[in-house]
């Protein structure tokens, strides 16, 4: 945790100022290199899930935005100045709820869900743009209402409020697995900036007492796809289709897998949405535990790299931006796999840099933009790797 009412380092003093050679020769390349080589693998990956040639335009489509999402990250972490994203944190973080807004009664529909505003040629996700802003928005908040001691009850009013609102407006939408995530993320946040172990514990205890509620305010497919999280076999041609699908990809793949292009259940088509939710599944059963395992050490090398740049945090907003980018990643990770992998209920969180998607990709890359602009105007970036 955070020790409240004192700065980082240096005391986060006036701004830096960097020419372009310092900002190039600073810059975090190991952490790009990390992302390149994950989202290569992830090229593989998506040309056999989509059907080689037969889908090819999505297999290019997804290169595009995944060159756009790099152009993206350099530009976030490179080209702004070092106060920027903490003078416009709450202004980005109220535009992107009031896209939410918008999405709700003007959004375009897709599978049953309301989630995406139509601008010009490109679909929007809005709830993405929720995902980087609220992360600036409570390091912006928690850097100007820095305390000494632990945060109590006072302190954690509007944060709370910053957190419930658009996860309530994408619940809405329905979108379950976004909202989680915006949850999680937010109360790791709170966690790292320093909360008392009474209000810890409280919070823990009313979590507990209101999950009655919050399984009455779900859809019914959301209830069934809890149910079905424990006993997939109640419904194999339906609600636990899904899951049982994916189960048997995994575990057909073994140790070194069936080859390129050579998966049965997703080149026969029995693996639904196998190049968005399902695609870790496609790599298990082409690569087996071998790529299984690779894609894993891949992304906690990322993560351990990205939390190395805590540590060069010059003040309370760059660690706590640091910490939410981390667990933006971490978090998506762990549900994606563990929801293929019948551990966790399917929520239709996508794999990162994997995962079919031009606004997933480019939020990410957003977030790995913060991520290497906090390094790259560190006081101490001596430390850096």
């Amino acid at each position: 945790m955070i020790e409240a009412g004192k700065p980082l380092l240096d005391g986060g003093g006036g701004a830096i100022s960097l020419g372009w050679t310092d900002r190039l020769r600073r810059f975090p390349w190991s952490l790009l290199l990390l992302l390149l080589l994950t989202i290569c693998l992830g090229f593989g990956v998506l040309f056999s899930a989509v059907g080689g040639e037969h889908n090819q335009w999505l297999f290019w489509r997804q290169v595009i935005q995944s060159g756009l999402g790099l152009g993206i990250m350099l530009f976030v972490a490179i080209v702004a100045g070092d106060r920027l994203y903490k003078r416009f944190a709450y202004l980005f973080y109220s535009g992107s709820l009031m896209l939410l807004a918008v999405t709700m009664v003007a959004g375009s529909v897709g599978m049953g869900a309301r989630r995406w505003l139509e601008v010009g040629f490109f679909r929007l996700q809005t709830s993405e743009l929720m995902k980087v802003a609220l992360i600036l928005a409570l390091a912006r908040y928690f850097q100007d209402h820095a305390k000494n001691g632990s945060l109590g009850w006072r302190d954690l009013g509007v944060p709370f409020l910053m957190i419930i609102l658009p996860v309530v407006f994408i619940i809405k939408q329905p979108d379950l697995g976004t909202a989680v995530l915006l949850a999680g993320v937010g109360f790791a946040m709170i966690v790292v900036a320093g909360i008392s172990w009474k209000v810890m514990l409280t919070l823990v205890l009313l979590f507990g007492a209101s999950m009655p509620l919050a399984w009455n305010g779900l859809h019914a497919y959301q209830k069934q796809r809890i149910i079905t999280l424990f006993s997939p076999e109640r419904d194999p041609l339906g609600s636990g289709y899904h899951i049982i699908q994916s189960k048997i990809a995994v575990g057909s793949g073994g140790v070194t897998g069936k080859g390129f292009m050579a998966g049965s259940q997703s080149q026969l088509d029995f693996l639904p949405e196998r190049h968005t939710d399902f695609i870790f599944s496609v790599l298990a059963e082409e690569w087996g535990f071998v790529g299984g395992v690779t894609l894993l050490v891949m992304y906690i090398l990322i993560i351990l790299r990205a939390l190395l740049i805590t540590e060069m945090a010059n003040d309370r907003f760059g660690l706590l931006t640091v910490v939410g980018a981390t667990m933006l990643f971490a978090i998506q990770v762990l549900v994606n796999v563990g929801m293929v992998v019948g551990l966790l209920p399917v929520v239709g969180v996508p794999l990162p840099l994997i995962s079919y998607g031009g606004s997933s990709m480019v939020t990410l890359m957003i977030a790995m933009g913060l991520l290497a602009h906090v390094s790259l105007y560190s006081r101490q970036h001596g430390r850096s790797v």
